[in-house]
């Protein structure tokens, strides 16, 4: 599944610091090598932002799945992901 990033979570991911920008990127890159990347989501409670979110530490990655893609809209602290 190819994965997506909107300008906003770009811009989230570049304003972390360096070794948590890399710790998000790898796990990405795992979650797109496999063949089912929603078996390690889960589904939001309320889609505002997005329908589903993976868990990295103690940061949420929001996204949607649009065409068969997983667009990426945002990352957060898991303290500020769903205000």
């Amino acid at each position: 599944m190819k994965f997506l990033y909107t300008h906003k979570a770009v811009r989230n991911l570049e304003n972390l610091p360096f070794d948590l920008q890399k710790r998000i990127a790898e796990k990405m890159r795992f979650y797109a090598e496999q063949e089912n990347p929603l078996e390690f989501a889960k589904r939001l409670a309320e889609s505002r932002e997005g329908e589903f979110r993976f868990r990295i530490g103690d940061y949420r990655v929001i996204f949607d799945i649009v065409k068969g893609h997983v667009v990426v809209l945002a990352i957060r602290r898991r303290d500020k992901a769903y205000d």
